[in-house]
């Protein structure tokens, strides 16, 4: 009975072969166990497809339990924050995908049908039981749409101070990475650009996330209204200087192929998208689409709308949007973190009168506009039974 021969060590290389250039291979197995971390929150007003089009991005039903609110609960409706996390796996890559969604925002704009002079300087009309009013000397800040905007300033801050926090502390083995990536912000195809809304809460949020602009329910535009808007909303977020996320340039020892698709994807931005859940059979063969009288609108046909190449984007360059998070807007929150020194709970306080006296002071020049409102309605009733009187007498 022989014995076993121990195994022997082999170099499976090559001489003159030393093996560090299997790092990345290292790098990726280890990657691929770990999973993967990537946060998208979604903005825009209600009835746009949001939800619909994260759905159909991801191939999966993020939102089982939602319920749609009536036209009077949206009046009365205030901006509220809710993340979704769902782990997704393909091919043995896991990614853990986290999508925030602000249910509430741009519903109740509007203050029961007041406009106001926006922060643009246009002068809008005003409707309110049958009157037309004007009011020159309130912008768009004194509305609550300021306050709608720090609820989502301040979740995404909350994630970089909990981060923060968790990099700071005894154990870092674990942290959790829920600071927002990407914002998809979701423009109305109905109007003639940006509005002043749109604006306003770009600029408040392109120094802390990486903002793409997306063009919901295409399929109501023909293909020249598509580029007439997307050149006018690209012309308004350059007049307003607002920084969207930009795609990085092709390095030069990329392959032609790779560096075609990142022309592509650069010159469809903003990015006019159609979703949509459900399976329609068209030439023979089941898609993901919408149908019509006139046809058949194709979710992932390139020829019908960006919505192949929205995804292809957000896939492609998820790793650089989490540097940029990671390297720009990470770092210039934490350095002005640490210039303010730790928190404290006197601190804590004052932020909570602070938010109480401004809502004090919110509500008391709602009160003022409506009792300015009234004043001027009653005038204008009394001139009209002025002239009623006057014109019967001469009758």
């Amino acid at each position: 009975m022989s014995k076993q021969q121990p195994a022997q060590f082999t170099n499976p290389e090559t001489p003159g072969y030393v093996g560090f250039a299997n790092l990345p291979n290292q790098v990726h197995r280890k990657s691929v166990k770990k999973g993967f971390e990537f946060t998208l929150m979604v903005v825009g007003e209600s009835g746009l497809g949001k939800s619909t089009l994260i759905n159909s991005l991801f191939l999966t039903d993020l939102y089982p339990e939602r319920i749609i609110p009536g036209a009077a609960e949206k009046i009365e409706r205030t901006v509220q924050i809710e993340a979704s996390t769902v782990e997704i796996e393909e091919r043995g890559v896991k990614l853990r995908l986290t999508v925030v969604d602000t249910p509430g925002y741009g519903d109740a704009i509007n203050c029961r049908d007041w406009r106001i002079k926006d922060s643009l300087g246009r002068q809008e009309k005003a409707c309110m039981e049958g009157q037309t009013l004007y009011l020159e000397s309130l912008s768009i800040h004194d509305t609550h749409v300021k306050s709608s905007f720090k609820t989502i300033i301040a979740y995404i801050d909350d994630q970089f101070e909990r981060y923060l926090h968790d990099e700071s502390g005894l154990n870092r083995r674990h942290i959790i990475d829920n600071r927002v990536h990407c914002c998809f912000y979701f423009i109305s195809p109905f109007g003639h650009g940006l509005k002043p809304l749109d604006v306003e809460f770009m600029k408040a949020i392109h120094n802390k996330v990486n903002i793409v602009p997306v063009i919901a329910k295409a399929d109501t535009l023909t293909l020249k209204e598509r580029e007439r808007l997307k050149r006018r909303i690209l012309d308004e977020i350059e007049e307003h200087g607002i920084k969207i996320y930009h795609l990085p340039d092709a390095e030069s020892d990329e392959d032609e192929d790779f560096k075609e698709q990142t022309r592509l994807l650069k010159t469809s931005i903003p990015f006019c998208v159609v979703g949509s859940n459900q399976l329609i059979e068209a030439k023979g063969k089941k898609v993901r689409g919408r149908l019509y009288p006139w046809g058949v609108v194709e979710v992932e046909n390139p020829e019908h709308n960006d919505f192949l190449k929205l995804r292809t984007m957000l896939i492609t360059h998820m790793q650089d949007l989490q540097e940029v998070t990671q390297d720009l807007h990470y770092e210039n929150f934490r350095s002005e973190r640490l210039k303010r020194g730790p928190r404290t709970v006197e601190d804590e306080e004052v932020n909570k009168d602070q938010i109480l006296l401004e809502k004090e002071a919110e509500l008391r020049r709602m009160q003022e506009m409506i009792a300015r409102m009234q004043a001027q309605m009653q005038m204008q009733m009394q001139s009209g039974e002025e002239e009623s009187a006057v014109h019967g007498h001469h009758v």
